[in-house]
């Protein structure tokens, strides 16, 4: 039976602490599916198209070296529904603090419970990537901060031209 993982997220943008997480997802399945969230309420920076340009060019070489097909899709629904299209019998959560490790506790819970075959996987952040997020990532790039050190090369370049010409406080 092939392993099917699925991790998903807004990746807005894509930063090295979803990279240190798909590293290890790698090691757990056959196949990858890279889900961004796509909610009509909420305003990204980078329109999804952009974000599963990001995903794929740099988390496609991590799937490739390690032998695991990937996918990157779009969802506006329930992961667990999502989970359910894709086959995928594993959910992969990142966990950088307690403070995320309580909130997915009640997502895994919950998902749990509406589809009992989904196997909710935590995955902890490696040290130097924990403080990362995309929001504190998209708020550096804002005001012209150095984003370097948090997000992969061709991320980082998206980020400046998409904040050229604007400056910080």
């Amino acid at each position: 039976m092939r392993r099917i993982a699925l991790y998903a997220g807004s990746f807005d943008p894509v930063t090295n602490g979803h990279l240190d997480v798909v590293r290890q997802a790698v090691r757990l399945a056959d196949r990858l599916v890279l889900a961004i969230g796509v909610h009509p309420g909420k305003a990204p920076l980078f329109p999804f198209e952009t974000r599963l340009a990001m995903l794929s060019e740099t988390c496609g070489p991590i799937a490739k070296a390690a032998g695991v097909e990937l996918a990157c899709v779009t969802f506006d629904d329930l992961v667990v529904s999502l989970a359910r299209r894709e086959d995928a019998t594993i959910l992969i959560r990142g966990l950088r603090d307690t403070t995320d490790f309580d909130y997915e506790m009640q997502m895994a819970g919950m998902n749990g419970t509406m589809a009992p075959g989904v196997q909710t996987v935590f995955l902890p952040a490696a040290p130097a990537v924990r403080p990362i997020t995309a929001t504190l990532v998209r708020q550096i790039a804002g005001m012209g901060g150095d984003i370097t050190p948090f997000v992969p090369a061709s991320v980082a370049s998206r980020l400046k031209a998409k904040f050229a010409g604007k400056t910080g406080s």
